[in-house]
């Protein structure tokens, strides 16, 4: 068992926790759960993007409960996964050709630094080019949204700091308190966390999201540089 929680963000831009609880990460039955429960309290419509790290059963769940809603996958985790195939004298060098992608201002930028860590480790390390490429689509979805609010949608690490905190206090506990309480103590220590997690940046990117503003590479379709030939002719 471990603890499961969602975090979501107002229209103000500012971050709140929606849902705690306990189940198997890795359990759809788990997260439909969690997910069932937050519609039933009125989150009705799908959100847009959703953020995590590999956990299948997030995701499945997800696609059953809200279909329409975006994945992005947590590139700290996808990094750390990464680099676990790769031996130590390499992980310097290929985490900065990871940085390259993700840090791109592009999506075709992040395609050519993408490509570039193929070819570099494909034929000695194919394990850690297999863990790149199987999450390709939900990589780059950050791409699709604005680039104000890049530096909180590539990963998740607005929870997972917060879950440092819960692991160090819970473990004292471990094994000495009921389930309720141990619920109840996380939840009063995510709450806690949450004073001090910072605001979405540029909150006023979200109203033109929910409008439906289309952006690419991070900036409003519209606003988007046209290439040079085009503004030549």
């Amino acid at each position: 068992m471990c603890l499961l929680v969602i975090i979501g963000v107002t229209a103000e831009g500012k971050k709140e926790i929606v849902a705690v609880t306990d189940g198997l990460r890795e359990s759809k039955a788990s997260w439909l759960e969690i997910l069932r429960d937050l519609r039933d309290r009125g989150l009705q419509e799908a959100p847009l993007l959703a953020i995590g790290d590999g956990a299948m059963g997030f995701w499945a769940a997800l696609d059953e409960i809200y279909p329409q809603t975006r994945h992005q996958r947590c590139w700290v985790h996808k990094m750390a996964n990464i680099l676990k195939e790769l031996p130590k004298r390499l992980q310097g060098k290929a985490k900065a050709a990871l940085q390259a992608i993700w840090m791109a201002d592009t999506r075709e930028a992040a395609e050519k630094a993408w490509q570039a860590f193929v070819r570099d480790y494909q034929a000695k390390y194919p394990r850690a080019v297999a863990k790149l490429e199987k999450d390709r689509d939900v990589l780059l979805t950050f791409f699709d949204f604005p680039a104000e609010h890049w530096r909180h949608i590539r990963s998740s690490n607005a929870i997972e700091s917060t879950f440092a905190t819960v692991r160090h206090r819970s473990s004292r506990t471990k094994n000495c308190v009921s389930r309720a309480t141990f619920l109840g103590l996380s939840f009063k220590l995510i709450q806690q966390a949450e004073r001090h997690w910072r605001g979405i940046r540029h909150p006023e990117r979200l109203r033109e999201l929910f409008a439906g503003v289309i952006f690419v590479d991070g900036m409003p379709a519209n606003e988007t540089r046209l290439d040079p030939q085009q503004d030549a002719a």
